[in-house]
């Protein structure tokens, strides 16, 4: 039985506070250089590649305020951090880099501040709709989003044509090529089911019509529970019908194993957001031979398109921020990557995908070329349009907890001990177990 291993993301425990590392907030030192000592410093926690630069162009550009940054560590670590914070009632940054996905958590927790009191909805039109509902919660707003993951489809082109395959538009046609490509005689597989991705997974549901959690912060003890819908067993067993007939890999993602299979023609399609295009070119022993190529994401429906978001991340304010510095740290929450500069740097140095409207519609944007994909322009062609048509998702306040539920349950169903049906209805009450002990009312 092959040894279970949790994507990066998906096991968040509260560090010991006798762990070192996890102190931060006012008093933590600058990574970068201060430009004006007399200005408010804002202290950030993120993880973003080329920060620095941002954080440089920012101090630059503004007397008043100035970011004090620090590299809490990436996803996991940073959070284990954050929380401990929480707990221990101070520590913390007055700005930190979250995922959307674990806002509702921290925003439970009393960590982050709502910032409709600090301007936020004021630029809300500054973003795609997705982009705002996956930072809000009722009425409030928790963070102001930065890069996003509208999902579309990399493959490679060469390894298609030599066996006969045609791009898949709809999932039936993805499933008979990945039929066909193993009857070609292909030596690897169409693509992989990483089960222990719960972005992955809840990304793939929400495309089928999926909602597995339905919170509203206004209302911060009561929540819907529904992971064993009609729409979440079909997702799922498609894709596990695939991976028992051994037409789809079941390989866990963020692996060594797994990084080198995505680039070395084990995959012929690798199932990505828009930050999979910076992760791909970054990965080495990449077959010299391949040729890269972006598509749609596939759908379940031909004519009728809906759109699905793998990850992203956003800026908040913590509660600890001192009452002086709310405004200062707002304003560096909403505008740190409120310019052209700022997303010349993410883009280039750090393959972010911006929201930001002025960016993310600019005509620069969308013709950008890119030499891992022999110059396609995979902006125009896919992800612009996979972000436009995203609507955005509801998560829970324990999405850590139900990622790592939902990749025992998938990991246990890929290894034929159940079926779709059951994994997910055994997901259903382990989440609902949880959410009634933890104080949650279920919603009907």
């Amino acid at each position: 039985m092959k040894t279970r291993i949790l994507a990066a993301g998906g096991a968040v425990a509260v560090c010991a506070a006798a762990l070192t590392g996890c102190s931060g907030g006012a008093e933590a030192t600058c990574t970068n250089d201060i430009q004006n000592d007399d200005a408010t410093r804002v202290t950030v926690w993120a993880w973003y590649p080329a920060f620095e630069q941002v954080v440089d162009l920012f101090n630059d550009t503004h007397d008043d305020i100035q970011v004090c940054w620090t590299n809490a560590g990436q996803g996991t670590d940073e959070y284990n951090k954050f929380s401990t914070a929480l707990e221990a009632g101070s520590g913390a940054p007055d700005v930190i880099m979250l995922e959307s996905s674990q806002l509702a958590s921290f925003a439970l927790q009393g960590g982050l501040v709502d910032l409709t009191e600090h301007g936020a909805n004021e630029i809300a039109d500054e973003y795609t709709e997705g982009a705002w509902k996956d930072v809000s919660s009722g009425d409030g707003v928790y963070a102001i989003p930065v890069d996003g993951g509208p999902v579309g489809m990399l493959y490679r082109e060469d390894l298609l044509d030599e066996y006969g395959i045609e791009v898949p538009t709809t999932w039936d046609e993805f499933a008979q090529a990945a039929q066909d490509y193993q009857d070609a005689g292909a030596e690897g597989v169409l693509a992989d089911f990483p089960s222990n991705d719960g972005g992955f997974t809840y990304a793939m549901m929400s495309q089928g019509g999926a909602v597995p959690f339905d919170y509203d912060a206004s209302d911060p003890q009561r929540i819907g529970l529904s992971a064993n819908s009609d729409e979440a067993k079909d997702v799922i067993g498609f894709w596990n019908d695939l991976a028992q007939q051994g037409l789809v890999a079941t390989d866990d993602a963020s692996t060594t194993e797994y990084n080198t299979k995505l680039v070395d023609g084990t995959y012929a399609i690798y199932v990505a957001a828009a930050w999979g295009p910076g992760y791909l070119s970054g990965l080495e022993d990449a077959d010299s031979d391949a040729k890269w190529r972006a598509a749609p994401l596939p759908q379940w429906e031909a004519g009728d398109p809906v759109q699905a978001n793998w990850g992203g991340s956003a800026f908040a304010v913590t509660t600890q921020t001192p009452d002086d510095r709310l405004d200062a740290a707002a304003t560096v929450a909403k505008e740190i990557f409120r310019s052209e500069e700022a997303w010349q740097i993410g883009i280039d140095e750090a393959a972010l995908f911006p929201l930001w409207k002025p960016v993310l519609e600019s005509e620069e944007f969308a013709q950008k070329e890119y030499s891992f994909f022999d110059g396609q322009q995979i902006n125009s062609d896919v992800f612009l349009e996979a972000a436009s048509g995203y609507t955005g998702v509801g998560y829970s306040p324990f999405q850590v907890y139900a990622y790592d539920q939902t990749a025992e349950e998938l990991f246990a169903m890929t290894q034929g001990e159940k079926d779709a049906a059951t994994a997910l209805d055994d997901l259903q009450t382990t989440l609902e177990t949880y959410a009634t002990g933890q104080g949650f009312e279920l919603a009907d």
